[in-house]
């Protein structure tokens, strides 16, 4: 169970913010093709050992979501937001964004990260699901619940 929530954490974060990422890094920090690239190859070598971290970091966050979509879409964008905005402004300042366009990348990923953070979440949902794994941040079970012994 471990590996399968680690692989389906990991493949979720890679293409989802592969692709996010890209856009954010040409159309809004202006970064050249090649500083894009060169921020993605160094994202995907980041993302790997962040984004298992990350799914336990949005479960344990996603406990205090109520049902309401409002809810579910605040905790969301609050996990996304408070973990993956510093760890992006470490990977465009290496890449070689600065001064203005690393301010204008960190503050562009800050509200890609609070508009995706419940697409995101859903997506890794789904991705779970294909992985045989339920969905993360679910309420704790009761300690009064009994389970039949298999």
């Amino acid at each position: 169970m471990r590996r399968r929530s680690f692989l389906a954490d990991t493949m979720a974060l890679l293409l989802f913010f592969t692709i996010t990422g890209g856009i954010n890094e040409r159309y809004i920090a202006g970064m050249s093709w090649e500083e894009v690239c060169n921020a993605r190859l160094l994202g995907a070598v980041l993302m790997v050992p962040v984004a298992r971290p990350y799914g336990l970091w949005r479960d344990w966050v996603m406990k205090r979501a109520g049902e309401t979509t409002m809810s579910q879409l605040f905790w969301d964008s609050l996990s996304l937001m408070t973990f993956q905005v510093p760890i992006y402004a470490a990977i465009i300042a290496v890449s070689g964004a600065e001064g203005g366009g690393l301010l204008s990348g960190i503050l562009g990923a800050a509200v890609m990260m609070l508009v995706l953070g419940r697409p995101y979440g859903a997506f890794l949902n789904a991705v779970r699901r294909l992985f045989g794994l339920p969905k993360g941040g679910s309420k704790p079970m009761s300690l009064n619940t009994k389970t039949r012994p298999r």
